[in-house]
């Protein structure tokens, strides 16, 4: 992996209660689907690649399922620790997932939520394989925002341009259409099948709606790694005048999440 991806991905831990409070949480339906897709070989123990606050950790924590939590980032990984002590199955290690060391555990399913893209692809699915026992399951979701007020939308991204700042990519102001690419011709599906160690391939969506006050939506804004990454001067006021287009009201944001599922070959499905 390149210097700069390793870097955006560490920026989320420079202000990891921000990065909390902002960004929403995935359908609680997609928790059910993963753990029934799971099933057959059994999920549990699962392993968590980059949980960074925890946003996907508590859904299955609270199922009863006993959690390994790989989070490179110290910063969010106190918050993690912090928002999961009261869940004795959570287990927090800090690593990165490239280097991480199962120790001789081989788990029944293996989840991550937002973060897969930062895990270097030269090795991710063999790391992914060789914690997995034979027939465990593999779940890779994300969420893609869109904000349905479309003058709104050209207001935020005029205020971009005047400040000199190009709109970051896969942020909810990105006009191109996401998940770009579905089923067999996504990347993630394709690279699954292009190792070979994998089976049963899926991709399913799942669509919500959330009213997003203002300052909440800028706070989303500011979670995303493009603009975490800008420099304070900079990101300071484009984000005070983001502020003050978006105002107090409440604006729809629709979530489109993204949930790729795969088995590890070598067992049968019950």
């Amino acid at each position: 992996m390149t210097d700069a991806p390793r870097e955006r991905r560490h920026a989320f831990g420079d202000d990891a209660e921000q990065y909390d409070a902002a960004r929403p949480g995935y359908p609680a339906q997609l928790t059910e689907d993963v753990l029934r897709f799971a099933a057959p070989s059994g999920a549990a123990p699962a392993l968590e690649v980059g949980a960074g606050t925890g946003k996907a950790t508590l859904a299955f924590a609270a199922r009863g399922l006993p959690v390994t939590c790989v989070e490179p980032d110290a910063r969010m990984a106190r918050v993690l620790r912090l928002k999961c002590a009261g869940l004795p199955g959570v287990d927090v290690e800090g690593a990165d997932f490239e280097t991480w060391r199962p120790g001789g555990r081989r788990y029944g399913l293996l989840y991550c939520a937002q973060a897969w893209h930062w895990v270097d692809p030269a090795v991710r699915w063999t790391r992914a394989r060789a914690a997995l026992r034979p027939g465990g399951a593999l779940a890779l979701f994300w969420n893609h925002w869109f904000l349905e007020d479309a003058r709104l939308a050209r207001q935020l991204t005029a205020a971009h341009a005047r400040q000199g700042v190009a709109v970051p990519d896969h942020t909810l102001l990105e006009p191109r259409p996401r998940p770009a690419h579905r089923g067999p011709a996504a990347r993630q599906w394709r690279e699954m099948e292009a190792d070979g160690g994998f089976t049963d391939l899926e991709h399913r969506l799942y669509e919500t709606e959330h009213e997003c006050p203002g300052p909440e939506l800028v706070g989303l804004l500011a979670s995303y790694s493009g603009y975490r990454m800008l420099a304070e001067p900079v990101r300071r006021p484009l984000l005070a005048e983001a502020e003050r287009i978006a105002g107090g009201d409440a604006v729809l944001v629709r979530v489109v999440t993204s949930l790729f599922l795969a088995r590890t070959k070598g067992a049968r499905r019950a």
